[in-house]
């Protein structure tokens, strides 16, 4: 079967796969930094006044919502995920504006906040496994294929 030109991704696809990976790559590297030194991680949380189940759900989030915006799989969710992970980062950790570090930090959360809002509007785009399961799930609940 050949396909047609309209069916074959364009550069807009292209670009959107390229920003999915990249806006996913700081997630799964930081999560990757946390679970494989544990103890500290569970330490500075705890110094943070945080317990260690919310160190592990925060590297189960990074995980799991890194890799739905990287492979395109329920995009939409992961990206409300971590569109909400980075305003609570800024607004929780990132306080201090008067140091020009925190001030930076603060407005990369809001940055890439942001980048996610914009991905959770757009979706995943053709190159994607939300694309393949929307070409193939046309019985799907309306709510659900909403969300892919």
């Amino acid at each position: 079967m050949m396909e047609s030109a309209s069916s074959r991704p364009g550069l807009a696809d292209l670009i959107l796969l390229l920003g999915r990976l990249l806006l996913s790559l700081i997630f799964l590297h930081e999560a990757w930094s946390l679970a494989t030194d544990i103890t500290a991680t569970v330490d500075t949380f705890a110094k943070l006044g945080l317990s260690a189940p919310v160190a592990f759900a925060t590297i189960a989030l990074q995980i799991g919502a890194g890799l739905s915006i990287a492979t395109g799989f329920l995009c939409r969710l992961g990206a409300l995920a971590l569109a909400f992970f980075c305003l609570a980062t800024a607004l929780l950790f990132h306080t201090n504006l008067a140091s020009q570090n925190e001030l930076l930090h603060f407005e990369k959360d809001l940055a890439i906040a942001g980048g996610m809002f914009v991905l959770a509007a757009s979706g995943a785009g053709s190159i994607s496994i939300d694309n393949l399961l929307r070409k193939r799930t046309n019985g799907l609940h309306p709510w659900l294929r909403a969300v892919l």
